[in-house]
């Protein structure tokens, strides 16, 4: 089908404002780019409650922020592990707030949304570092997050999805905790794909090859190779033992074809795996909620998965 008709008045609305390359810009330009992007992600939900907390990493305190929905059942709740998008050089606790919000109400779960660090101030691995270890301390003390720790997923989007896979990965390596789901929106799973929807939707589509490009050249320090399966999580040689998995992509998003490809490999290795493209829709739509009404429609969709998932 073709691109939804208010995705497409969005994508013109922003190719008239004849935006720079994303190659041109810097680290502080794509943050601000993203932030601006990001307020059209319409009203925040009301919550039932909002905590501030911070988790003990290797390199210091590590951020979070607790998001208990609005229809919160008392006792112990299911819980969500949420890693923002921006390619891992932008995003942050705020710019994906209304996000953060929606997933809570609409999954049942107490989300908790890590503030893990940047690049290029902090480069690879820091994420990774920050997010295994805010992930296998959330797990350990889940009584103290309110969350029951046999009902406790992961989840991301966009890069923040990269993060959520590969921490998902190592904790299936490593054996330190068990998780009960993965979910990943919109995910970047392989840097160095040339898939035919990175090369159909190059250009014109939100997210474009430029960003992408902008966004691993100050993420990865000189000499990592963006095969590592610590960056491109889809090359992973192993994917047996990782937890139940969802994942959720778009039709007009130059990364489906690797979240699809994702799914087939993790069908494969035998993990019970649901995958779901969202026709018309552009990358990031989720977050564009006040010019693209469907996002309130997918939320539901993605919520009823979750719930089903973790009851």
């Amino acid at each position: 089908m073709p691109v939804d008709p208010r995705a497409k008045r969005f994508l013109d609305m922003l190719a008239a404002s004849s935006p720079p390359s994303a190659l041109s810009l810097t680290v502080d330009e794509r943050r601000g780019a993203l932030a601006s992007l990001m307020k059209f992600s319409g009203p925040a939900e009301p919550i039932a409650a909002l905590e501030e907390r911070a988790l003990r990493g290797p390199d210091g305190p590590i951020p979070v922020r607790a998001y208990t929905p609005a229809e919160a059942a008392p006792g112990l709740l299911p819980g969500l592990i949420y890693f923002h998008g921006g390619g891992l050089v932008a995003g942050s606790l705020e710019t994906h707030d209304a996000v953060s919000r929606a997933l809570a109400n609409a999954s049942g779960c107490r989300l908790l949304a890590v503030d893990y660090r940047l690049a290029p101030e902090h480069p690879f691995p820091a994420a990774i570092t920050d997010g295994y270890a805010a992930t296998l301390q959330i797990a350990t003390h889940a009584l103290d997050f309110g969350i029951d720790r046999e009902r406790l997923g992961i989840c991301g989007d966009s890069a923040g999805a990269t993060l959520a896979a590969v921490v998902c990965q190592m904790a299936a390596r490593r054996r330190e905790l068990r998780l009960a789901l993965q979910f990943l929106l919109c995910p970047i799973l392989d840097y160095g794909a040339e898939t035919d929807s990175r090369r159909a939707l190059a250009q014109g589509y939100l997210v474009d090859r430029a960003t992408l490009e902008h966004d691993l050249l100050h993420y990865l320090p000189p000499g990592i190779d963006a095969a590592d399966p610590s960056i491109s999580p889809l090359r992973a040689p192993d994917l047996t033992a990782l937890p139940p998995t969802l994942i959720h992509t778009a039709e007009f998003d130059p990364l489906r074809d690797e979240g699809k490809a994702y799914a087939e490999r993790l069908a494969q290795a035998g993990v019970r795996t649901s995958y779901t493209c969202h026709p018309g829709m552009i990358h990031l739509f989720y977050g564009l909620g006040a010019v693209i009404p469907y996002a309130r429609r997918a939320f539901e969709l993605i919520g009823a998965e979750l719930r089903a998932a973790l009851a």
